[in-house]
């Protein structure tokens, strides 16, 4: 009978211990509609594969919201453990110091190996700094490619598998203009990637020192006589209704997916929307370039964002970072988000794996993102790494406005555009002098 107290008095006493606590990861991020699914069925599938730390995923806004947003919490003392950042936000959170712990010290902190010889060189350069330390981990990365509406082209009477490879005269004008005979002229092209698509595919710098690569005293260059005719282009085509502005942002996505556009330029990770929403057959082919341009094709800007680790944290939460990282690195869990968003495997492994399975034949043109980066960099197509990169790309956009609208000429928008940004590249030089 005693022994049966002593068994029961063991029962309960265990009972009312506290269950193994889990640390929790915060991670912020501004993935919407189904690429939200794909953060969550991430998070998701790290929590199951462990018992020790759980990845609690808040969507909080658009990137610039975001970045708000973790600026005022890291000042309260409540940063995120992870932020996703878009990349034109890069050389801000470079810049923060004492605000984020490098990615690479992180995973060593930890015990885990990073190799740069084993991700996409164009992307894991962004992210790396001169001394071979990773600043973030490159979550979703994307580059511009073109997608196009076969349907269209062949009520047109073109060949849905010969889309513009040139830009002779206009992205595509060829193909626009036997397009404009057939449709309605609001069928054009809609969307313009016109600050990214031309420098890295054609090796051309946007800002000196390398495109801000070599330090803080680099000023815009993309005022040059091949900027200005890449923007006189579809200035002209728009002229003959050929192309259409339809905002900022994603905003030429949509009239792509309805049907009511036959090419747009857009991230890569369009697949995804378009695989889902888009009722007709469709292609994605590379984008064209100018052929008279030496050493061209080059490789595509990067774009999408990585994920920055906020300091101020305890031991055993980095730990939990590093182990969430490493899992996604995993070749497998890389492929598999490759195949399902359209953004760029990080790693080479995970590229073979997906070529080997037959989804690049099984999917044409899905592939074209990645042949765009696996290409040799130069110091010119390594990508764009500016302080204030927010405010510029604003007044880009608000100068090609002006532009599209009729106001300004290309020469005239592209010079006030330099200027103005080159005063936002001044007051980061100033505030991050040591």
């Amino acid at each position: 009978m005693k022994t049966f107290r002593l068994a029961l008095s063991a029962i309960a006493l265990a009972a009312a211990l506290p269950a193994h606590a889990q640390t929790e990861i915060q991670w912020w991020h501004s993935m919407t509609g189904g690429l939200n699914d794909w953060v969550v069925d991430l998070a998701n599938g790290f929590n199951a594969s462990q018992k020790d730390y759980k990845i609690v995923p808040t969507y909080k806004g658009s990137y610039d919201e975001s970045m708000t947003a973790a600026i005022a919490a890291f000042r309260a003392g409540n940063a995120p453990h992870i932020l996703q950042v878009f990349e034109v936000g890069t050389a801000t959170m470079m810049a923060s110091k004492g605000a984020i712990v490098p990615v690479g010290k992180v995973m060593a902190d930890a015990g885990y190996k990073f190799d740069p010889k084993a991700y996409i060189s164009a992307v894991v350069g962004y992210y790396t700094a001169p001394n071979g330390q990773m600043l973030s981990y490159p979550l979703n990365s994307s580059t511009t490619v073109l997608n196009y509406n076969k349907d269209l082209f062949r009520k047109a009477g073109l060949d849905p598998n010969k889309p513009p490879a040139t830009a002779r005269a206009g992205v595509g004008r060829r193909q626009a203009e036997g397009l404009g005979r057939g449709l309605p002229l609001h069928h054009q092209l809609a969307g313009l990637d016109a600050a990214g698509e031309l420098l890295d595919w054609h090796n051309t710098l946007f800002a000196t020192q390398n495109n801000g690569f070599g330090g803080t005293s680099a000023r815009l260059v993309f005022n040059s006589p091949l900027h200005v005719r890449h923007i006189e282009n579809p200035a002209n085509m728009a002229k003959q209704g050929l192309f259409q502005y339809r905002g900022r942002g994603n905003l030429g996505d949509a009239p792509f997916y309805s049907g009511e556009c036959a090419m747009a330029t857009a991230s890569s990770s369009t697949y995804a929307s378009i695989k889902k929403n888009a009722k007709f057959d469709f292609g994605i082919a590379p984008l064209p370039y100018y052929p008279d341009v030496p050493g061209t094709p080059q490789n595509t800007v990067i774009g999408g964002a990585s994920l920055w680790v906020m300091s101020g944290k305890k031991a055993p939460e980095y730990k939990g970072v590093a182990s969430f990282f490493n899992y996604l690195t995993n070749a497998e869990i890389q492929a598999k988000s490759h195949q399902r968003t359209g953004y760029l495997p990080v790693t080479l492994a995970s590229f073979e794996l997906t070529e080997k399975s037959g989804f690049y034949k099984q999917n044409p043109g899905t592939d074209t993102a990645v042949n765009q980066m696996i290409r040799k960099t130069t110091d010119k197509s390594r990508g764009i790494r500016l302080g204030n990169f927010v405010q510029i790309r604003a007044i880009v956009d608000e100068e090609l406005e002006q532009v599209w609208s009729g106001k300004k000429g290309a020469k005239e928008a592209l010079d006030s555009a330099v200027q103005r940004g080159n005063e936002q590249l001044e007051r980061f030089e100033k505030a991050n002098k040591s």
